[in-house]
């Protein structure tokens, strides 16, 4: 129950990082920011932590004899717990990458730029909470999910 209790703050606080890092903006001022401007700068800070992410694995495999040619991780090890995390930013990596280009040019290049950077923060938490708890990894996986998703419908809502 104390872990659904947990998972269950990390997603609210997820919510609110994502209304938040939306709002921010939509209101930041700042220059007009074209869309091929922006999406390339919105994407530098999710592949930066990716690097990271692969390199983290890469030095693993690299000092570990019994996976330097590619072996599975042994479930709930700290190569496993990397590996499921890059898995899990590639997949909201792919999914930004179908969203925010229509977020950028329905609400702005500005959106965006702060959504990478919000995107990268929370995938470094969530790689931080996985490594701790796995329950702990909520606030970083709803931090990434809810901001891309809201983002989204808004730009649906804008749009129509």
């Amino acid at each position: 129950m104390a872990e659904r209790r947990t998972i269950l703050a990390g997603m609210a606080g997820g919510l609110v990082w994502a209304v938040a890092v939306i709002f921010a903006g939509l209101n930041g001022g700042g220059a007009f920011l074209p869309p091929p401007l922006a999406i390339p700068g919105a994407l530098i800070g999710p592949g930066l932590v990716m690097i990271a992410m692969i390199g983290s694995l890469a030095r693993r495999r690299f000092f570990d004899d019994s996976h330097i040619d590619g072996q599975a991780f042994e479930t709930g090890s700290p190569g496993w717990v990397d590996q499921q995390v890059l898995n899990n930013t590639v997949e909201q990596a792919v999914l930004a990458m179908l969203i925010w280009p229509f977020v950028a040019l329905t609400l702005g290049g500005t959106v965006v730029i702060w959504m990478g950077t919000a995107f990268a923060a929370a995938r470094v938490l969530f790689w931080i909470g996985y490594r701790r708890a796995p329950a702990l990894r909520a606030f970083g996986f709803a931090a990434t999910f809810y901001t891309t998703v809201l983002a989204g419908i808004w730009t649906l809502i804008v749009w129509l």
